[in-house]
């Protein structure tokens, strides 16, 4: 009945853009509701809700939301299999290894990461999660080459001051120092 008339027809198609538009936002809206389908804003709004300062030229959207999964994730109660779990899903399957000497309270944990903002995240992970009483000893496995020189130097102090004697403070030097003799 309507379908001759140019009016409904020309409103028919504005209202179905506009339906159209609407549909696409409630499909986005319900796709930043999970942290892994989030589009930009929605990253952003969680990493403000977070207090994470990111770097967008730097970081890559994947990291920032593998970094507020991270976040998330990180409650108590903390194991040692529960670290390495958090480290693997950060930087990849046995690419972080997770040790602890419990009669020295240390914790060990050898990684082999280039990525600054990537190291700075399983530094925080790490320290929020290990326990106080642990120390935290970052062994890393890059490999590099340092070459060493050794240089030995010998200096004779004679003192000036002796127990009973009448040194003045200020005024006497507590102790005279040799020219510096290279022995090797």
């Amino acid at each position: 009945m309507f379908d001759n008339i140019l009016d409904f027809q020309l409103l028919a198609d504005a209202v179905d853009t506009e339906i159209q538009s609407l549909g696409e936002t409630v499909d986005q809206q319900l796709a930043d509701q999970f942290v892994l389908t989030s589009g930009y804003e929605a990253v952003k709004r969680r990493e403000r809700m977070l207090g994470i300062q990111a770097d967008p030229t730097n970081e890559t959207l994947d990291f920032r939301k593998k970094r507020i999964i991270n976040r998330y994730s990180t409650k108590p109660p903390f194991t040692i299999r529960y670290l390495q779990d958090r480290l693997d899903f950060l930087v990849g399957e046995e690419k972080a290894i997770v040790s602890a000497d419990g009669q020295d309270f240390l914790l060990f944990v050898e990684t082999a990461i280039e990525n600054a903002a990537l190291f700075k995240e399983v530094e925080r992970t790490i320290k929020t999660i290990k326990p106080a009483n642990l120390i935290y000893n970052q062994q890393t496995a890059l490999g590099d080459h340092i070459s060493m020189e050794e240089h030995i130097r010998f200096r004779t102090l004679e003192r000036q001051t002796r127990l009973g004697s009448t040194w003045r403070v200020g005024m006497t030097p507590f102790a005279v120092a040799d020219l510096e003799v290279s022995v090797k």
